[in-house]
């Protein structure tokens, strides 16, 4: 008996000793597994690097909280949590809260004017619950702060013609790009440069100011000329070279071969550049005036051979699609004048046409009067990232263009050229334009062949313009006649970051997660069922099991 205690005391303590050890290992290693089966609550690599760098705490207020919430941003309002709540995991500096910041009645409006002026701007949502219709105001923003810098994180993805699922949809996949984004701009100091180049007409800095602010928060940028070319090539190739990134936004005055060999050279030297070009001038602007048209010819801006060499041509036509963005005309005249949207085929809409990080779940882009491009064979490796849609016809020039083209009747038999491409990814090794030819001046150390590179050609200037209105510079991608955003500042904001994105953030936005949503229209019709169901068939299940218990006790026990 007691050998038999004492063997069960041994039992006991080594139990004791075990749980003691098994509960000191997990405090020391910790391990979390995703078993979904787009693993969703996977971070990525780059995500971790970041969330690694803040060695110091990160706010987070996420302002998706409230009781209106429609079913389908209670998704977004789970899976952000569930998101942040992996990214604690990971770095215990990461501290999170929701908040309604209109919850309160008596600063409703307050809250809500304080919000709009830190450009966080509320979202009309319609909630269809019980059949019934009603609208809700939510704020689909974060704000994250580290030391003593707030950046704003935007939550909801737009999207042209969606429904709120696809809507939500498109926001949860964006999801972990948009916080990693957020915060990189946080814990990342700038390091690298951008120029923008001046002097070949390109567009004055107030048509480019909302784009150049969306990418001051991750690097530094400034002008270049290359006016000194002429006299002190060697000197402004060396000033460039210190630029990771050139920018040439729609430069309407031709190149100099001089200017061009230098541009050569730094393309050879590793550099990245991103070219908005036009073929054909013609500008919108141009048509308003009192007989309501223009001309639009081709436009030299000798640059054909130095592209050609690289693998792209852009044409001098002009694309023209039936799905297009409106233009808005004003009719009548004085007071008595009205605005009317009608179809204008000159302002093709793009969409990515592969799954490239750069146009990955990316809004449609707007054009005007782009160009169509050509690839061409070269050492480059080249990625079609925008095409127009397939109902896409090209135009020649010279060709007059009016206003009074709006009553046309359009024919989509003649729409019949299929999609065009507008912009162009280049990546590897580059061969220089000047090679086996005559160089145009003596530079120092050039070459026939570049270090590993990237550059994004785009077929219109446009792109990047945005409009300045009696308020000063206006969002680039929206349209204040018809209030919709395109795409346009979101692609430019991701072509810079992939150019020179040494950390792979660009990628998270290949992330795919599926979000099952229910039918709202089965449940207004199934509700009454289904309620029937859960509270009546327990009871049910339950009056049955009682009979055959009593049943089978009775008989049991009746012998």
């Amino acid at each position: 008996m007691k050998k038999l205690l004492n063997k069960s005391i041994k039992h006991i303590v080594i139990l004791v000793v075990g749980l003691i050890l098994l509960n000191a290992v997990s405090q020391k290693v910790y391990k979390r597994f995703d078993l979904t089966t787009d693993q969703r609550y996977t971070l990525n690599p780059s995500a971790l690097a970041i969330l690694d760098q803040a060695d110091s705490p990160i706010i987070i207020d996420v302002f998706l909280e409230g009781e209106d919430f429609p079913s389908e941003f209670r998704k977004l309002q789970l899976e952000t949590r569930q998101l942040l709540e992996e990214f604690k995991a990971y770095n215990s500096n990461i501290s999170f809260s929701f908040i309604n910041p209109i919850e309160d009645e008596a600063t409703r409006d307050q809250s809500i004017q304080q919000l709009n002026a830190r450009g966080l701007t509320p979202m009309q949502l319609n909630v269809k619950e019980n059949g019934k219709t009603s609208q809700a105001v939510i704020f689909p923003w974060a704000l994250a702060s580290f030391n003593d810098t707030t950046v704003k994180i935007p939550l909801v993805k737009n999207t042209i013609g969606a429904t709120q699922q696809q809507l939500v949809t498109n926001s949860v996949q964006q999801l972990e790009y948009a916080f990693a984004d957020g915060l990189s701009k946080l814990v990342n100091p700038k390091r690298r440069k951008i120029a923008v180049l001046k002097g070949n007409g390109q567009l004055e800095n107030k048509y480019i100011a909302d784009y150049i602010k969306s990418i001051r928060d991750y690097y530094f940028i400034a002008p270049f000329t290359l006016d000194s070319v002429a006299n002190h090539a060697t000197s402004t190739l060396k000033k460039l070279n210190e630029y990771d990134l050139v920018i040439s936004a729609k430069p309407t005055e031709a190149f100099t071969e001089k200017e061009k060999f230098v541009l050569d050279q730094y393309t050879m030297n590793g550099g990245k550049s991103l070219w908005l070009l036009e073929q054909v001038a013609m500008d919108k602007d141009s048509l308003y005036n009192d007989l309501g048209k223009n001309v639009a010819i081709p436009m030299d801006l000798n640059l054909t051979d130095f592209f050609f060499k690289y693998g792209v041509r852009i044409n001098p036509l002009i694309v023209s699609s039936m799905y297009s963005a409106p233009i808005t005309l004003a009719s009548g005249e004085g007071s008595n004048s009205q605005f009317q949207s009608y179809p204008w085929t000159y302002s093709p809409l793009a969409k990515g046409n592969s799954r490239h990080p750069i146009v990955h779940n990316l809004d449609f882009l707007k054009f005007d009067f782009a160009n169509p491009m050509d690839t061409i064979k070269s050492s480059t490796k080249k990625t079609i990232l925008l095409q127009s849609a397939p109902l896409s016809k090209i135009e020649g020039t010279p060709r007059e263009i009016s206003l009074d083209m709006v009553n046309n009747q359009l024919d989509p038999k003649i729409f019949n050229k299929g999609p065009q491409t507008l912009a162009v990814l280049l990546e590897g090794t580059f061969t220089s334009a000047y090679k086996n030819r005559v160089k145009p001046i003596t530079l120092d150390a050039t070459k026939d062949t570049s270090n590993p590179t990237k550059m994004i050609v785009i077929s219109d200037g446009d792109v990047i313009k945005n409009d300045v209105g009696r308020n000063g510079v206006e969002e680039l991608g929206f349209d204040k006649y018809t209030g919709q955003t395109f795409g346009n500042k979101e692609f430019l904001v991701n072509a810079a970051n992939y150019l020179l994105d040494d950390t792979g953030l660009i990628n998270i936005r290949s992330k795919e997660i599926a979000v099952a949503f229910l039918n709202p229209e089965k449940i207004a019709l199934q509700k009454t069922k289904w309620q029937l169901i859960n509270i009546l068939l327990p009871l049910v299940l339950l009056a049955i099991f009682g009979f055959i218990f009593n049943y089978l006790r009775k008989k049991k026990y009746a012998k």
